[in-house]
Formats: C-alpha cells, structure tokens, sequence
C-alpha cells in the first residue's frame, strides 16, 4: 500500500460526500444513516490526523454518539480534513514506523491503510445512499481488501466490520474489498429510485 494511492480516492471520497442531497437517507453502513456516518467521519478525522503525526488523541470532548458534527459549514469541515488527512499520510515516512490511535500503539501503516479504507469504504457507502457510483482505481481497492482481510477477525470484533459477506469469483477488486468489510456490493438504497 502506498501514500500515491491517497490523493485520487480522498478526490473521489471528497466528490461523492460533498453532493449527498438527503442526510437522512439510509447507508450500507449499518447503524448509521447520511447524517450519522458524515458524523463519524468527522469525529475520527482528527484521531487519524493525530496519529499520523505521531501526536496525543484530540481533545473532543464528548464520544461519537453525542459529537454534533454535521451542521452549516460540515462540507468544508469535510474537505479540510480531508486536504490534511492527505497531506499528512501522503508521504511514505508517514507510512513507517509506529504510532498510537489513542493509547493503542500499532504501525503506522495501519492507520495508513485505515484513513485510505475510509476513503473508499465510506466513499462507497455514501454514493449508494445518495444514487451516485464511486470510481476506485483498481490498486486502491486492492490494497484496501488486503487491509479488509489483515485486520478482519479484529474489526469484526469491535463492530467496525460486519460479518464478511461472499461475492462471486469474478468480482472486481472493489467488490472484494467491500465484501471482505461486511458490506454486500449489491446494496442499494430504498430511497433512491
């Protein structure tokens, strides 16, 4: 997985996000509607920052549940944290070593490879809850199923991940990605015609 790999899917995430029309309508992200997952994003933006810096957790002073982050101004919230999650781990030195996400350290890498799912994952979510197609170049959605795949057991187990979901042998390397991050690449919206 490389820092190359950032700078189009942020584009694309960024492109998808910014034209959601509805903030209620329903995702593929279970437990989170339009609202609620920008809400996410929002929240643990500053966490990956932070810890692509190599700094201390951001002081948010509430959880995720109880953040309100998603108001006027919440799409240039978006892409200025998404212009700084790409500057920090848009290098290859961002990529290596350690870090910590809050007190729990882990490789660099890892959260690399997180803020690009991010990208791609949550991309996707909110395209098909808005009736928009998500373009992925086919590495960084490899590279995102093998991330998908390596941390799997784990992010199932805290609930970032929903059960695996099987797709066909032919599947595209986006399709992979998704299922092996428990979404079904078929999912469609129900308000979107």
């Amino acid at each position: 997985m490389t820092a190359e790999l950032l700078r189009p899917a942020a584009a694309e995430f960024l492109r998808i996000a910014c034209a959601v029309p509805d903030l209620t309508a329903p995702t593929p992200c279970a437990g989170y509607d339009v609202r609620g997952l920008l809400n996410h994003l929002l929240y643990w933006g500053p966490w990956l920052i932070a810890a692509g810096r190599r700094e201390g957790p951001p002081a948010m002073g509430s959880g995720e549940a109880e953040a309100a982050l998603v108001a006027d101004g919440w799409r240039a919230d978006l892409e200025k944290q998404t212009e700084t999650l790409v500057e920090v781990f848009g290098t290859p030195a961002a990529w290596t070593g350690t870090t910590s996400l809050g007190s729990a350290p882990m490789p660099a890498a890892v959260v690399g490879a997180m803020v690009l799912g991010e990208f791609v994952l949550h991309g996707w979510d909110l395209a098909r809850a808005s009736g928009q197609q998500l373009q992925c170049a086919p590495e960084a959605a490899t590279a995102v199923y093998e991330s998908a795949v390596a941390m799997g057991d784990q992010a199932r187990s805290m609930g970032v991940y929903g059960p695996a979901v099987a797709v066909a042998a032919e599947a595209s390397p986006l399709e992979r990605a998704l299922g092996a991050a428990g979404r079904d690449p078929g999912w469609s919206c129900p308000q979107v015609g």
